[in-house]
């Protein structure tokens, strides 16, 4: 793999650029027909996604299948809104419904809003309907579904008869059904929202005791390959939704014969890119007004207004605190000048009253104020001294013994004491400092006679010290990932180690009088137990490594040319490899349209393999490729040549680019080399099961369920023929 470091995405190709269309508004609905006189049979296609809708001989209705009921707010009446209707209205898109769950038939209030609206576009706006009715069902429909539907047509509808037919076979009738009697062999591979389903077929007779079906379609692609973008792109800045992801399932998602050979062929960063598609979704580029000189001018003379103000406002409270202090100075003066004609002990009332412990201390409160307010006047005046050196304290009590001393002065021994011992400190951290600032100055001196000397010698070892240090980073960002998984070496020894620190193995209280000692912490090594299994503060030591690796690089910076900001540790650390971003390219922040892109590159196939692998989205089933070998697996040779002589591809997913190719490489090793494979497609996959459907009525094949059988068995009987499921 190329490891090579790279910067920002600049340059797209825009052949390979797909911009997500805008939402179009809904087209008006047609006028309804005109009812009289038309005896032809009603042919419905209910789909999980379209539903289509028209009698026979005639062009059909085509509409989403979803309603809601929607109260508008203008005129507070209810609305009833169906098929493309619903994404007029926002409130309504919330409370939307369709009759399918999944891929079974559940709500039947949806269906029957549904077909309420698609008998009034036929003009039907009678109680009862005289036309019988073709409709389609799912593989394998559950009795309760089928019971429910059978309810709605024949009792609320009183339809005279139903015939229900399993949408794959319908579209394979209508593209192998041109002679008589219906003879054709096959295998159906029918790909619908929800499911896709395995019907074999011979001698025109569906055999649905050996069909199948796998519960991954095009919705679950659709939300799989949401979910990848969701990963890849976390941070978006604007919400993909469903509707967009569908359309670039259709657009640019397709099977690969062999995935994990066609993800070993881009390993590279150009293949990877060449191999791209880049969705554009819809952006508003930020306007920046530009401000005339005029504007710009008159900003500048309002800041300046609003400094003169602030200057005043600092000045006003100033002067405020200057004249408080000159007043505290007054009274403190005045209170020391009347000390002659106070007692001893009114005086010391006076002072504990004021604060103030001793008249040491109120001394050096008027020498503070006394000097506060002559900087101050001068500072006003204009006046600048240098700083004078600060004069040495003196603290004349503390060599005085104590015998000697009353009681206020012992008091005032113990403060000088205090404060003799702070100065002395201080003193001593100023030569220290000062030991050290000359310290670092020989350091640099040597440092610059070294670098002066050898350059390349200086160099390479402070590059060599940078690389020591990066690796000693690196080795503790890994350790602290490793510590992440539990099941990691590093994260079961930090384990072990907290383990050994809470066991009752130590040494006993009896042992340790009789001289057994309990040692830990004698060592300065031990204490590095915790360290270890510390992991959420940063250590010193890491701290003290970047402070120094900082430090390293900015004196390569300074006097080394051949050292870029592109080799220190910040910027490696924030690159990324030429195979990640040709993944993910970056865009500077500002770049607006590149922001609003979406890199498609493995999610392309990955979507569609699901079909062969739903493992991969974390679905517990076959693969197609799986499930035709056991379907296949159930015929002799001679009918099973027969069926993989016409695979037929029918629904929506089976339009994918690349669908045959991939059916071939998951069959050809499964069967003899000589056995001939053909996979055809319907001619219109998406409306062949209508059309299916409108040639068995032009053909006039009866093989429905009466209005009197079902009074007779009930909702859940049909009756036994090749096109329908079989109970």
């Amino acid at each position: 793999m190329n490891n090579e470091l790279v910067g920002y995405h600049t340059m797209d190709d825009d052949s390979k650029i797909f911009t997500i269309p805008p939402l179009s508004l809904p087209s008006l609905a047609p006028p309804p027909l005109s009812y009289e006189g038309n005896s032809n049979d009603i042919i419905i296609d209910n789909g999980s996604t379209t539903f289509r809708w028209g009698f026979s001989q005639q062009q059909p209705y085509t509409a989403p299948n979803v309603v809601a009921k929607y109260k508008e707010r203008r005129n507070n009446k209810p609305l009833l809104l169906f098929g493309e209707a619903v994404d007029c209205e926002t409130g309504a898109r919330g409370q939307a419904r369709t009759p399918w769950e999944g891929d079974v038939l559940l709500n039947f209030d949806a269906l029957e809003n549904t077909l309420d609206y698609a008998f009034l576009q036929l003009g039907i706006n009678i109680p009862s309907i005289d036309h019988r009715i073709i409709m389609t069902e799912r593989l394998a429909t559950p009795l309760h579904s089928r019971a429910l539907t059978s309810e709605l047509l024949f009792e609320l509808y009183s339809v005279p008869e139903v015939t229900y037919c399993v949408d794959g076979i319908m579209s394979f009738y209508k593209n192998n059904g041109s002679t008589k009697p219906f003879t054709a062999d096959g295998l159906v591979l029918s790909f619908n929202t929800a499911s896709t389903s395995i019907i074999p077929i011979l001698s025109g007779r569906g055999i649905l005791s050996y069909a199948k079906r796998i519960p991954w379609g095009a919705s679950q692609a659709s939300d799989y390959l949401l979910k990848l973008i969701q990963l890849k792109y976390s941070s978006f800045p604007t919400r993909v939704t469903p509707t967009q992801t569908n359309w670039m399932l259709r657009n640019v998602c397709s099977f690969v014969p062999d995935y994990i050979a066609h993800l070993r062929s881009i390993n590279s960063p150009e293949a990877l890119r060449a191999s791209e598609c880049i969705i554009q979704f819809p952006f508003v580029i930020p306007v920046q007004e530009e401000k005339t000189e005029e504007e710009l001018a008159r900003i500048s003379e309002k800041r300046k207004e609003q400094g003169k103000k602030l200057q005043e406002m600092a000045a006003k409270n100033r002067a405020e605190k200057l004249l408080q202090k000159e007043n505290d100075l007054q009274y403190l003066t005045a209170l020391k000048e009347g000390k002659g004609s106070d007692s001893k002990r009114e005086w010391t009332n006076k002072l504990q009253s004021e604060g103030f412990d001793s008249d040491a201390a109120l001394e050096q409160a008027i020498k503070k104020l006394e000097a506060h307010v002559g900087k101050a006047r001068k500072k006003e005046q204009g006046i600048i001294e240098p700083d004078e050196p600060a004069e040495e304290p003196s603290f004349p009590l503390v060599d005085v013994p104590d015998a000697d001393l009353d009681e206020e002065n012992l008091k005032e021994k113990r403060r000088q004491k205090l404060m003799k011992a702070g100065y002395e400190a201080r003193v001593r951290a100023r030569k220290e400092k000062e030991r050290e600032r000359e310290e670092k100055e020989r350091e640099e001196k040597k440092e610059e006679e070294e670098r002066e000397a050898d350059p390349k010698a200086w160099s390479k070892r402070l590059r060599s010290e940078q690389e020591a240090l990066m690796t000693r980073i690196k080795g503790r960002t890994r350790r602290k990932a490793a510590l992440s998984d539990r099941k990691s070496a590093a994260a079961q020894a930090r384990m072990k180690s907290i383990a050994n620190l809470a066991s009752d193995d130590r040494v006993p209280k009896k042992k340790r009088k009789g001289g057994g000692e309990d040692m830990f912490g004698a060592d300065d090594d031990d204490w590095a137990i915790y360290r270890k299994i510390n992991t959420t503060n940063v250590s010193s030591d890491e701290e003290e490594d970047l402070g120094q690796l900082q430090v390293i690089e900015q004196k390569l910076l300074q006097y080394d040319p051949t050292f870029t900001i592109l080799q220190t540790h910040a910027s490696i650390s924030s690159q990324r490899s030429a195979l990640l971003t040709a993944f993910k390219p970056g865009y500077e922040d500002g770049d607006t349209r590149g922001n609003t892109r979406i890199h498609l590159s493995t999610e392309r196939w990955r979507a569609c393999e699901t079909w062969f692998s739903p493992s991969m989205a974390g679905v517990d089933s076959a693969g197609l490729g799986e499930v035709i070998q056991n379907v296949l697996a159930r015929f002799n040779d001679a009918e099973k040549g027969r069926l993989v002589n016409n695979i037929f591809l029918t629904g929506g997913p089976s339009q994918f680019p690349g669908l045959k190719d991939r059916l071939h490489a998951a069959l050809r090793p499964i069967l003899p080399p000589e056995m001939p494979i053909t996979v055809q497609q319907a001619q219109n996959p998406m409306m062949d099961a209508w059309n299916g459907m409108n040639q068995l009525s032009e053909a006039g094949e009866h093989n429905g369920y009466t209005r009197q059988d079902y009074e007779e068995h009930g909702g859940e009987r049909i009756r036994k023929w090749w096109g329908g499921n079989w109970n």
